[in-house]
Parts: structure tokens; sequence; C-alpha cells
């Protein structure tokens, strides 16, 4: 084994440039894995110390038991409690402060008339709590509000929307109300809870803007006396509280806005970064791969002589694996201290970009050390196995006669497997698809069409190589001619070239397509599902935005431009035990401003209790017209309301919608989240859009769009989605043209006496370097237009599982453009990989080359 170890150091030093490409393929996707790994541990310790110092003086908090949580949302909406609960809360034993806590949505106007937050970060407002220990914010500048219109707010907040303390400015609640900035505070010792805006007002104005009616509040905040601690207070707490209303310690209380945080924000973009590291280690794989068996392929004659001179099977193949061991330790070593860089660069530059990153030094686990090494050296090492156990089986006599490198082909047998394969995936995928919708199967459907691409590859490259080449004979004579046989060479080493390039556009054109069919899919939504000329809605998503005035609508109905403008507001109930989203709205009006397929019964005798409901859920519940069905409020109050209508869509209307009247009983801080508007006849778009804006500008000033506007806004987080995934799919793309850049900077050093003649009989430095170059655009179209395939096929089969798995009608897209730009840059970057090896080829000496073994 000393020897075995001996000659692989002695290579490595020999041949450090053959192992440049596997070197930086490890290093990058285990500096990326490690990079998120230590980001999200850096974003879970920051979050919970800022939360900590935000409760730090709330020993326990007093609130309603129970949630009522909607599909699709973690975080359920709670009845809120009495205010008179505080003179009874303030008696009980171990009590040194309560202080009522009034929660809503508040969305601030910045200096330049545009609302600030809003893209999925809460924008919140509450009363401002006097008592310090007990206010989650501190005040850091001017002071607390004190009459009517006054307010504080959080600082970063103010420095995002310009504005400072003196301003007057407007606070969608939602109805616009002007407000004076007379503090700034921050939160836990930062400027804001990340992205997430604050506006505190007096109790007063909370109470009227921010509830439904006064004497209610979220929560009521206490603070025990010296000598009790936070579960003997919630002890004591308990028996003067009534039915249906707890008490939590302040400790609970953290851990629950910390877990919140995690389990929706870090944990998906944890995740969603792991996937990608996935996708970078996969590549790597290929490449590393690709990397060590055109090195053993190149050491044939070298490994059977050492096997003519005595060495077991077992000491050749144990000599590679030590040679990929040290690559993988280093370059993964390397790579954690590449990780820990990019966690440092990414905690600079997101909050710059707006995105929620709190300040705070870097956590390095142990974990996020060991992982990310583990999985690097277990991923050079595997990729090397079946090079090394090829290695090893070098007979001895093939030291005595000159061996060809790689005359591996398309086999007989690789066919067969890969067609079966293929046979298989297709199966599997259309079962999941289309005869049994599962999301499982599909999935199984699609990791069986990806081995099968990687199977069939060499089969497919002499074919494809040959295609894509052939216009190269015409365009670049002679030269273009031997790049399309030196592609044809070796299919093998072709396709697992390729194969790298080939995953990362896969990845990039399923995205692509995905992105294109959710745009198509909310086109087509408000297309067939909205009737009316122009939509007002607030640019928002997540939790962010206050919504609409409720007044909003029945303005704008007054402009004699106006046919008709029906607010959508949001309520939420238990259905059957099950929380549902309602649609609050006018129900004639609804109807005439969208399309709502079949109606069965009158959507105008819904009244105060009757509900109108979707066929699908109908069918679920068991309901028609003239059934009966018990809804659960937020207030505890449960109202059996009588279905008198079932109708057939419900992407834009909703599954549930009864009236404002019905919901007013149980509302909390109402609000609309669109107002569809239709024109009388004879009005043009111009006008009747003008005198919209007329009157939103007198609500806070929400976007007013036309149909198609308002198709492309609500498609907007797609391009968000999209330019981030790209700008992750890059590092993929990167480790794939490494690959394809040291796979040619081999060949060209195998080739190097080759070379030499071609060079002596006349061919120019110039050709040399084109003949390289397009070897390389050839290997990488054919990985390229692999990948579009192979991409363009699971980004169907994306669709139409999301399609069979949800009850919205999902439409299938195939951007052109967009296709064609990750075609031209996957081409374009194939010529990139082949600039340094070709310039190498070019500066080769022609007599040495000729000369060389």
């Amino acid at each position: 084994m000393n020897a075995s170890v001996r000659i692989s150091v002695s290579s490595l030093r020999a041949h450090k440039r053959r192992f440049a490409g596997t070197f930086l393929a490890v290093l990058l996707g285990v500096a990326f894995l490690a990079g998120t790994l230590v980001m999200g541990d850096t974003l879970r310790a920051s979050f919970d110390t800022m939360f900590g110092n935000a409760t730090s003086g709330t020993d326990a908090v007093v609130r309603s038991a129970g949630t009522i949580t909607t599909p699709g949302e973690s975080q359920g909406v709670r009845q809120p409690v009495d205010t008179d609960l505080v003179t009874a809360v303030e008696k009980a034993p171990g009590v040194a402060a309560a202080e009522p806590d009034i929660q809503g949505a508040g969305q601030l106007v910045g200096a330049n008339g545009k609302p600030i937050g809003g893209q999925g970060p809460p924008t919140l407002a509450g009363n401002w709590i006097d008592d310090p220990k007990l206010n989650s914010y501190q005040l850091a500048e001017g002071r607390a509000p004190s009459k009517s219109g006054e307010v504080v707010v959080n600082r970063g907040a103010a420095e995002k929307g310009d504005l400072k303390i003196g301003d007057t400015t407007t606070l969608r609640t939602p109805d616009p109300v002007k407000v004076t900035i007379v503090g700034l505070a921050t939160f836990g010792g930062e400027d804001g809870m990340a992205q997430v805006t604050y506006t505190g007002m007096t109790r007063s104005d909370a109470e009227k803007y921010l509830t439904a009616k006064p004497g209610e509040a979220a929560s009521i905040l206490v603070r025990a006396g010296p000598g009790t601690g936070q579960q003997q207070l919630v002890d004591a707490l308990t028996p003067v509280l009534p039915k249906g209303v707890e008490a939590i310690t302040g400790q609970e209380l953290a851990e629950e806005n910390t877990d919140m945080i995690s389990g929706q924000f870090l944990s998906l973009f944890t995740t969603f970064l792991l996937v990608f590291s996935g996708v970078a280690l996969l590549v790597a794989t290929f490449s590393i791969h690709n990397t060590f068996a055109i090195v053993v392929a190149q050491r044939t004659r070298e490994n059977a002589l050492l096997r003519a001179l005595g060495a077991s099977r077992r000491q050749v193949t144990a000599s590679t694996l030590v040679e990929a061991s040290v690559v993988a330790v280093v370059a993964s070593a390397a790579g954690l201290a590449g990780g820990i860089g990019i966690a440092a660069g990414l905690q600079a530059l997101f909050p710059a970009i707006g995105f929620p990153f709190p300040e705070g030094d870097l956590v390095i686990s142990g974990l996020s050390m060991v992982l990310p090494l583990a999985v690097g050296i277990v991923v050079c090492l595997g990729s090397a196995l079946l090079p090394a156990v090829r290695a090893g089986r070098a007979a001895p006599l093939a030291a005595l006669r000159e061996t060809a490198v790689d005359q591996s082909g398309a086999s007989r047998t690789r066919a067969v497997v890969g067609s079966a394969l293929a046979a298989l995936a297709v199966a599997v995928t259309l079962t999941g698809v289309i005869v049994s919708p599962s999301l499982w199967l599909a999935g199984s459907g699609a990791i069986l069409a990806l081995a099968a691409f990687v199977v069939l590859g060499p089969v497919a490259s002499t074919t494809a190589v040959r295609v894509l080449g052939s216009p190269l004979d015409k365009l670049r004579g002679v030269t273009g001619g031997l790049a399309r046989r030196n592609a044809l060479r070796s299919p093998k080493r072709t396709a697992a070239t390729a194969s790298a390039l080939m995953i990362g556009v896969a990845v990039v054109s399923l995205f692509t397509v995905f992105g294109a069919s959710l745009k198509a899919t909310m086109d087509q939504t408000v297309s067939r599902s909205f009737a009316g000329d122009v939509a007002v809605s607030t640019p928002s998503f997540g939790a962010g935005g206050s919504g609409l005035s409720p007044r909003l609508a029945p303005a704008i109905a007054e402009r004699p431009e106006v046919d008709t403008a029906v607010g959508l507001g949001r309520g939420v109930a238990e259905v059957d035990g099950e929380g549902r989203a309602l649609t609050v709205t006018d129900p004639v009006a609804l109807e005439r401003t969208f399309d709502l397929g079949n109606v069965q019964g009158s959507m105008g005798d819904l009244g105060d209790d009757g509900i109108a409901i979707t066929g699908s859920e109908a069918d679920k519940l068991g309901l028609k017209t003239g059934d009966t069905a018990q809804l659960a409020f937020t207030d505890g109050k449960k109202q059996t309301f009588t279905v008198r209508a079932v109708y057939g869509r419900s992407e834009l209307a909703g599954d549930y919608v009864i009236t404002r009247d019905a919901w007013a009983p149980h509302r909390t801080q109402d609000s609309d989240t669109l107002v569809a508007v239709t024109f009388k006849d004879g009005v043009s778009a111009a006008d009747g859009k003008a005198a919209v804006e007329k009157v939103a500008t007198a609500y806070g000033n929400p976007e007013v769009q036309t149909r198609d506007e308002y198709a492309q806004s609500s498609a907007g987080g797609i391009d968000m989605m999209l330019t981030l995934v790209y700008a992750l799919l890059a590092l993929a793309v990167l480790i794939a043209l490494l690959g394809i850049a040291n796979t040619l900077t081999l060949a060209v050093h195998e080739r190097t006496r080759e070379l030499g003649l071609l060079r002596a009989v006349g061919q120019t430095r110039a050709q040399l370097r084109a003949m390289v170059r397009w070897e390389s655009v050839l290997v990488a179209a054919f990985g390229t237009v692999g990948g579009l395939a192979l991409g363009g096929f699971l980004g169907w089969v994306l669709v139409k599982a999301s399609d069979g798995a949800s009850d919205s009608a999902f439409a299938f897209a195939m951007p052109p453009f967009q296709l064609t730009v990750v075609a031209l840059v996957g081409v374009a970057a194939g010529a990139l990989a082949g600039l340094r090896p070709a310039r190498r080829a070019a500066r080769l000496d022609v007599l040495r080359a000729i000369a060389t073994e």
C-alpha cells in the first residue's frame, strides 16, 4: 500500500494540470453546499437572538386558544381577546404589568408616494406600548405617539421610504390614514425584523383602524414581578382566564416566532438552495468521472507496466483511488473555506437587494463543516471508483503494444438497457400524469428518464454529432471535418462530457418551461374568469401589504363611466371542521364581472344567511342547493348557512362566497384583495382607467391595471423566481464547462503526436485552434440539445402532474424565445470552454510533439 501511495503522489506531482478541472468542480460544489448550511445556521441564530431580545421583557402572553388555518397557510387566524381581561390579569398573583397588544395590517407610503414593503414580509401596525419591557420595539429616536395621528415607525422602514421624524405620510389600514412620524424604533437591536415594517399608533387609533370594534386586542402581554418565573406566572394566570383563552410563557412565544420564520421562510429557502447544491454536485460527478476515466485510459500502458513488474490489481486500483482521495480532501477543504466566504458575501449582499438577512456574526457549526466535507469526498471517490477498477484490470501484456485510448463505443447492451429504461420512464410518467395523477409516479418517471438519457448518451452521441456537425464540413472545410471526427472518436467520452452540461441545461429548461406555463395559466385564468375592464390591486405577495379599502369599490361605482365595481374581500371560517377561505363580496356584481361557469340556484339570494360554493367543494361535502352547512368563525360563533348557489369556476372567485352583511358580525380588520371594474358601453379604456385612477388616489393610490396588465403583474413573482434560479444554476453550468475544458485539455495531451503531425503537414495554428474550439462546440451542442429535450419533457411532466394534483387547470407552454436563448448560451459556453485548450494545442512545439510517445 505504501508503494501505491508513493506512485499516486508522484503521479499527482507530475500531472497537476490533469486534475485542475476536477479540483475546481469539487471545490465549487462543496463551497455552495457549505455556504448554504452556514447561511441557514446564521439566519436561525440571528432570528433566535432577535426574537429573544425583542420578547425578553414579556414573561407571559394571554391569547385565544384556537386558530383557523386555511389550506396553503401555516399560520392560522386567532380570535381577538377582550381588553377588559387586562384588569383581571393585573390582579393575578405575580403580575407586575399587563398591556393589550393590538395588531393589524398597516402599510406606510414612502416620500415618493409608493408603498413601503409588501413584497412578502408582513407590513404591521399596532398600538404603541408604553412599558418598554413589554414592547418588542424600542424607541431609538424621537418620542412615543401621544395623540391621534401620531406614529412611531421602525427605522428600517423609514430609511427605505426616505421618511424622517416630523414627516407626514399615509398609512393604509387599508383605509388611508394621514399620520405624522414622531419617533423611530428598533426591534431586538436591529432597525427592523428583517424586511417587516411596523407602525406604532395610539391605542385609540389602533382600535379605530385595526379592529372591528373597540375593546379587542390580538393578545395581552404580561410582565412578572420580582421572584416570579415565567411558568409560575402562567400557572397563576390560567385560573382567571375564561374558556377559550390561554396563557403561554414569553419563551414559548419567542420559540413560536422563530419556528414560524424557520418553518416558512428558512426551511423553504435553505431547501431551495440545497436542491441546487445537489444539482451542482451531480454535474460535478460527471466531470470528475470523465476526468479519471480519461486519465486511466491514457495511463493504460503505465498501469500495465506496473502489473508486469509485479503490482497487483488491488495496488493499481488503490493508487488511482489515493489520487482521487488527495484531490477530494484538498478540494473539499478548500471548498469549506470558499463556503464560509460565500455565506459572508450573501450576508452582505442580501440586505442591499432588499432580502431579509439580519445582521450578526456567522455561525459555523460542526455539521455545516463535516457534511460538505464528507459529501465532497464521497462524490469524488464515488466518481473515480469505476475508472480505478478499470485501471486495475489493465493486462500486463498491454505494456508491450500500442494501446488506443478509450476505444469504448455504443455497445448493443447499452442500447438495449437504455431503450428499456426510456420505455419504462415513459410508461411510469404517463401513468402518473394521465392515468392516475400522482406527483410521486411522475417524479419517479422523471428520474428514470434522466437515467435513460445518461445510459443512451454514447448510443445517441454518434448520430447526434454527425447531424450537428454536418454543416461544419461545408462551413469550415477540413478543419470542421476534423473537429467532427475528433468528437466521434469516443462516443462514451463525448456523452460523459456532454452529460454534465445536459443536466445543467435540463434543469434550466425545466424551470423555464414551468415558469412560462405558470404565466400562461395565470393569463388563461384571468382571460377566462375576469370579464372586467380594469383591476385595482396592491402589488404584494406573501403576508405583505394591507389590502384595499372596502369603501373603494362603492366609490368607483359612483363614477358615471363605471357600470359595475365589485370588491373581493377575504374571510376565514371552519366548514365541516376544516379551515376554508371565504370570498366576501356582492354576489350579484361578482356574477356580472366574473365568469363563474354554470350556476345552479341564485347568486342574488344569498342574504345574510346564504352561501355559494363551487361544484367541486359541493361534491366533497355532499351538498346541493337548499342544503345547510355550519360555519365556525374566529370569534367563536357558529352559524348555519343555506347553500343558495353552486357555481362552476373558482380560480379568482374562490370556493366559498358570502355577502358582506353575513361577514360583518364576524369580521376583524376588513379589506379587499381586488376590485374589478367594468365600464359602461361607449366609454373608452383610457377614459375609464383615468376615472378609476382619480378615485383610487384618495384611497392610498393603489395600482389600476387593464386586464392584460393585471395578468402580467399577477405572474410577476415568477420572473423573480426564475432570475434567482438562473443565477443559482450558473454554478452548475460553470462546473459543466470546467468539465468540457478539462476533457479537451486531456484530449490535447493524449493527441500531442497527432497534433504535431497535423502541424507538420501544413495545418496553421489558427486552423488547429479552430479545430479544438469546434470540437468543444459540438460537445456542448450535443449536451445542450439533450438538455433542452430532457428539460422540456420534465417541464411537461411537472405541469401535467400539478394539473392533476390541483383543482385549477394548468396550461402548458414552451417559450421559444427563452429556450432559444438557453440553446445559444449553451453553445456559446462550449466555445468559451474550448478557448484555453485550443490555445494550448496551438502552442505545441511541432518537433517535440512528433517525438512524443
